[in-house]
């Protein structure tokens, strides 16, 4: 171990975790910066990852129950804020490490503070009398009692040290030492350890103990101990927890400026020396920045309420950007990039705000990406991500300086102009603070930044009311007609949707208002989550009524607009109605929304694990997927993606969903889900193949790969900074896209035959005016010939995906007839094989009786059925055909299913719409030989 006077800030990292190693804890990996609670833009504290296990939600996997960890953090936006106090003060940064040790259920407050002294004070070295310990007390309305059991510890340990507890024990109430997870749930008492720093001089630890907890950078918390031992039911009331836990957290940053500014706690003369920013945790970033302005990093802090000087301002600069660079580089790295909203926008304003500073210092190109080599460098042993995504790091940041440092320059110069025309009024105009957000992308904390150095403050009120009136306009831009109907007096409540399982269903009606059916069930899916509504037809008392939309109302009624229909129709309320969805457009839907869960899986492995969902559209034409990347795809790479979703597609693998608790789903990092988003206690998980795309998904899918059909990209480009669009079509879809593309071709090859015979009328220099034209046609026709050359590319991959399939259904036919012969039963002297098989295709029962055919000379009956329907197919060998014909047993058995069919001697087919009858089907072939 080394001595305290010469730890590196890596060598503090490991001496933590090597300490609790020894204490028999399990050593943890950080988790990521993209918090598992959907609550949190990002992991904000070390116990995040170890909510489950505190919730009983998640069992324990230590033995013992213990672990310790170093966790990356980022506090900016959301509850814990510390963007705007970043390089104005030695301690505030958007991104720290926080060290922990936590105990599930296994020791409790004795070890916490024993082992604690024990490390800082023991194999650290912090002089003891500069220490102070604080203990929960309660004030009036203050949960729980006084921390007795705490300060008799803490008491014991002083003691030893031979200090008084009466100095060195503070009390604090509920700000400082109650830890709540939220309103209810699993809380505590804490316990923190404090550091004075004040110089020899000034040394006085009976009054300087006023100083603890009061936020005064002189006497600063270094570690927080809680004791999770009350479960709150938000009423006031805290009964004890079945089992005691330990979380503590320790600013990395804040204890590695102590021992490295005090070089090993023998000199304490400099407050000034001791900061975050004096580590080597900054310093190679603070030299490559020095290397790369010719400036140098004094050190110097601003005064409260002041205008900074040059060399201030120059510090400030050189802390914001290591801070941020540190940000951005490790949020990138777990799959965080900039964009317009969410944690993406948090993201690209700390950006912003970096590229604002290097343009401070008279850097006016991109430059933060040439910082993360040195970070990469530094801190990649600890943090191996650094390195394997430094190139998607490099290349994220730079696009995104590229982008703002092109309306930066404009943007500085409307600022200075706005100030010139104040004539010295003290507040920057709101509006004009929402034309430098509007029209050169300045987030409003920028601009209160530019404003804050002139001492200036921002009308923020009317900037807040500017952009709440633009998103009105942008919400009002992109809706669709929406469907109105007045269901005040109705009370319809919300529509069961039976769509999943079928595309017919029977309903009672509730009303047909405005234009719009109202019924209690139905398979039509209403539109949401990016797939379209569905459309079809009802049929009411013999009447039948188109449905040309579904769309749901917020109380989850389900509204069917009708076709040129306006007002009320003439339908009694609980009528039954016969529901149909247009089987073609569910498919053609149900393809493409398939396929867009392969499509983002492909792009997760082409493009890497940080590409994430920003948008859709599945609709019966094509599909449309907005996803996190910071640059085009290449040609390569679209290929790439079209060959792996095209090859799971030939392979056919079977499409399922199920029914789970929400909190199952939060602990299963392979399900794809989207952080932000607000879901119910229990959600549905489609899963492809074996698993290798898992998705949260409402809509609605195919029953497996295959029937997606040939899928092609069909363009790709930004739509903001950051975020792609791709369109893509399959199968039927995609035959149409092609034939609309070869029409539009062939119309304008019509258009240009017509303008080249006016051309020489038009034009004296016709000769020039021909070259030309014929050089639109040349392009024309390259165009229409790869137009072709894709249909007939299409049209041959179909079949030969079809062949595919028919060849894998007769191999897994094949098999499944070796499996049944051993269940030949006797019957009246005939060979007898029955069996039935639940949502397996007709196809393959065909392929089945196929099979069997060459091997067993009996009797067959077989069924497949699903929700809706029930097909049969029976074959009778030839010595038997003489007695009973496979067709009779299709005429005598169809109806029990109810429906009808037939067929030849040796093979036939029936089937019908009650798939309940199919056991009695089978069990009546019996009787058929006896």
């Amino acid at each position: 171990m080394a001595a305290a006077t010469s730890m590196t800030a890596a060598e503090v990292r490991q001496s933590f975790l090597d300490f609790f190693r020894d204490k028999h804890h399990t050593i943890v990996p950080s988790s990521s910066l993209l918090p598992e609670a959907p609550n949190l833009l990002f992991t904000n504290a070390g116990m995040n990852q170890f909510v489950p296990i505190f919730l009983g939600n998640a069992p324990c996997p230590y033995d013992p129950a213990r672990a310790a960890d170093t966790q990356k953090c980022i506090r900016a936006g959301g509850k814990h804020n510390d963007l705007e106090d970043v390089g104005y003060d030695t301690y505030h940064q958007t991104f720290f490490e926080m060290l922990g040790n936590w105990s599930f259920g296994d020791y409790f407050k004795a070890e916490a503070i024993e082992w604690a002294w024990e490390l800082v004070v023991g194999r650290w070295g912090f002089p003891p009398e500069r220490l102070y310990a604080t203990v929960y007390q309660p004030g009036e309305g203050d949960p729980a009692e006084t921390d007795d059991e705490a300060y008799a510890l803490w008491s014991a340990v002083f003691e030893k040290a031979g200090l008084d507890p009466a100095v060195h024990i503070v009390y604090g109430g509920k700000k400082d030492n109650f830890w709540m997870m939220g309103d209810t749930g699993p809380c505590g008492p804490c316990s923190e350890l404090h550091v004075n720093l004040l110089p020899p001089a000034e040394l006085d630890p009976k009054a300087n103990r006023a100083l603890v907890n009061a936020d005064d950078p002189r006497l600063i918390e270094i570690w927080n101990l809680v004791f999770i031992q009350f479960n709150s039911d938000g009423q006031g009331n805290y009964p004890p927890l079945p089992a005691r836990h330990v979380d503590t957290g320790m600013g990395f940053e804040r204890v590695a400026s102590i021992i490295q500014g005090t070089r090993g706690f023998t000199d304490f003369s400099t407050l000034g020396a001791i900061s975050n920013y004096n580590t080597d945790l900054f310093r190679p970033l603070f030299d490559a920045l020095e290397a790369k302005t010719g400036l140098t990093y004094a050190g110097t802090l601003p005064p409260a309420g002041g205008t900074p000087s040059e060399t201030e301002k120059t510090d400030i600069a050189f802390r914001v950007i290591a801070d941020h660079m540190r940000c951005l580089a490790f949020a990138i790295a777990d799959g965080i990039v900039p964009g317009n909203t969410g944690r993406g926008y948090v993201l690209r304003r700390i950006l912003r705000r970096a590229v604002r500073y290097v343009h401070g210092l008279g850097v006016h190109r991109p430059f933060l990406c040439e910082l993360v080599e040195v970070l990469a460098t530094q801190m990649g042993d600890a943090f191996p991500e650094l390195r394997e995504k430094r190139a998607l790091i490099e290349a994220t940041i730079e696009g995104e300086e590229k982008s703002f440092h092109q309306t930066l320059d404009r943007g500085m110069a409307l600022f200075e102009e706005v100030i010139k025309g104040m004539s010295g009024a003290r507040v920057f105009p709101g509006d004009e603070a929402f034309k430098l957000y509007d029209t050169y992308g300045f987030p409003l904390d920028l601009t209160q930044l530019l404003a804050r150095e002139r001492g200036l403050e921002v009308d923020v009120a009317t900037f807040e009311r500017l952009m709440a009136e633009q998103r009105q306009r942008a919400q009002d831009s992109q809706k669709k007609t929406a469907i109105v109907v007045d269901t005040a007096e109705l009370d319809a409540g919300a529509t069961e949707f039976v769509g999943f399982d079928g595309t017919e269903a029977e309903a009672h009606v509730r009303a047909v208002r405005d234009g719009v059916l109202i019924v209690d069930r139905t398979p039509f899916y209403a539109e949401m989550g990016g797939q379209i509504g569905d459309r079809g037809e009802a049929t009411i008392a013999g009447r039948t009524l188109q449905i040309v939309d579904t769309q749901k109302s917020p109380e989850g009624t389900f509204l069917h607009r009708l076709e040129n229909a306006a007002g009320d129709v003439a339908v009694e309320s609980g009528a039954v109605a016969l529901l149909s969805v247009s089987r073609s457009w569910r498919a053609r839907i149900e393809a493409h929304h398939s396929g867009t869960h392969l499509l983002h899986w492909a792009l997760r492995q082409v493009l890497g694990p940080q590409v994430t969902q920003k948008g859709s559209y599945v609709g019966p034409d094509r599909l449309r997927f907005d996803f996190s990347h910071h640059q085009a795809m290449t040609a390569e790479e679209m290929a790439e993606v079209e060959r792996l979703v095209n090859e799971h597609i030939v392979a056919n693998e079977q499409v399922r969903w199920n029914e789970r608790p929400y909190a199952e789903v939060q602990r299963d990092p392979g399900i794809i889900q989207f952080f932000g988003d607000k879901y119910g206690e229990t959600v549905r998980v489609v899963t492809i193949g074996d698993g290798y795309s898992r998705e949260l998904c409402g809509g609605t899918h195919v029953r497996a790969t295959g029937e997606v059909g040939y899928f092609k990209l069909l363009s790709e480009g930004a739509i903001a900074a950051g975020i792609r669009r791709v369109e893509a079509a399959s199968g039927a879809g995609l035959v149409d896209f092609v034939r609309a593309e070869l029409d539009v071709q062939h119309e304008r090859y019509q258009t240009l035959q017509h303008k080249q015979a006016e051309l020489p009328m038009l034009h004296p220099m016709g000769d020039l005016d021909n070259d030309s034209a014929d050089l639109i046609w040349r392009d024309f026709d390259r165009r229409n010939a790869q137009l072709t050359e894709l249909d007939a590319k299409v049209r041959e991959l179909e079949k030969r995906q079809a062949k595919e399939m028919a060849a894998a259904m007769r191999s897994q036919a094949a098999e499944e007839a070796a499996q049944l012969l051993p269940e030949v039963r006797n019957i009246g002297g005939v060979p007898l094989l029955t069996k039935a098989y639940p949502n397996r295709s007709p196809q393959f029962v065909q392929a089945l009786a196929e099979a069997l055919k060459a091997q067993f000379q009996g009797v067959g009956v077989f069924a497949v059925s699903d929700a809706k329907k029930a097909v049969l197919v029976a074959i009778v060998g030839k010595e038997f055909q003489s007695r009973l014909k496979a067709g009779d047993i299709i005429k005598q058995i169809a109806p029990l299913v109810g429906g009808k069919g037939g067929g030849k001697p040796d093979q036939a087919q029936g089937g019908g719409g009650n798939p309940a009858g199919v056991p009695e089907a089978l069990a009546q072939v019996e009787s058929l030989l006896e």
